[in-house]
């Protein structure tokens, strides 16, 4: 079973940007949002306001993986692949600190948007994918670092980070700011723009959407904002002007 697994993770490992948004997009095809918890507007507004801070929580939790110690993501040649075996940072509260972050996204988009198929099934089938991918990464570190891997899967959780241990893995290190822009402006523009596209998505399948054209509109110009800002970051990036300074 743990061989087919690490066989699923190295596959969903290497093209999981183009397998995971055609997942969640199937999903959605397959059954609309749903506007009402047991008829109660009131439950559902409540749900979403949780969807929502769990997706940032999910954000956040990636910047603070990215602003203290960043890994080169995606391996080398899309095979999983690592130079050194990194346990500072948030990795040394957690051995799968962004995995964690990227759940916590995929958690609150499927929240909010609500029915309760989607809700199950997404959280389910990303968790098996996640847990395929880690096992496959674990296979190949313990090879290359083997009884030093083997130490720091002792000392550090899998999955649930041990926020204790914070202070004395970013002992002496800097929150970078800059490079959780640089690093993670994509990812922090698809989920907003993702959680806006829902709540459209939500409302153009009620009966009479029209009563919510002030709200549609506000989601519509919040997505072009950000679509824009992700372009005009884009753009700075690849002119080098957002580029890290080097240590001389």
């Amino acid at each position: 079973m743990k061989t087919m697994m690490i066989s699923i993770g190295e596959f969903f490992f290497r093209y999981r940007n183009q397998a995971f948004p055609l997942i969640i997009i199937a999903l959605f095809v397959l059954a609309a949002p749903s506007s009402e918890i047991f008829q109660s507007e009131g439950l559902d507004q409540a749900k979403d306001i949780i969807a929502v801070m769990i997706a940032i929580s999910g954000l956040v939790l990636r910047a603070m993986v990215i602003g203290y110690a960043y890994i080169k993501r995606g391996g080398l040649n899309k095979k999983v692949y690592a130079k050194n075996l990194v346990t500072e940072g948030m990795f040394g509260v957690c051995r799968n600190p962004l995995y964690v972050g990227n759940m916590l996204i995929y958690v609150g988009i499927f929240l909010l948007h609500g029915h309760p198929l989607v809700v199950v099934a997404g959280i389910t089938l990303f968790a098996f994918m996640y847990q395929c991918i880690v096992l496959a990464e674990e296979a190949y570190l313990e090879e290359k670092f083997g009884e030093g891997y083997r130490a720091y899967c002792a000392d550090v959780p899998r999955w649930i980070p041990q926020f204790s241990k914070f202070a004395d893995a970013t002992e002496g290190m800097e929150f970078n700011f800059k490079r959780v822009l640089i690093k993670d402006y994509s990812t922090i523009a698809a989920t907003l723009i993702t959680l806006s596209l829902v709540e459209v998505y939500e409302r153009l399948e009620l009966p009479n959407p029209m009563q919510y054209i002030d709200y549609l509109t506000f989601l519509v110009v919040s997505v072009t904002a950000v679509g824009m800002l992700t372009g005009i970051v884009s753009f700075c990036k690849k002119r080098g002007i957002l580029a890290e300074k080097k240590a001389i």
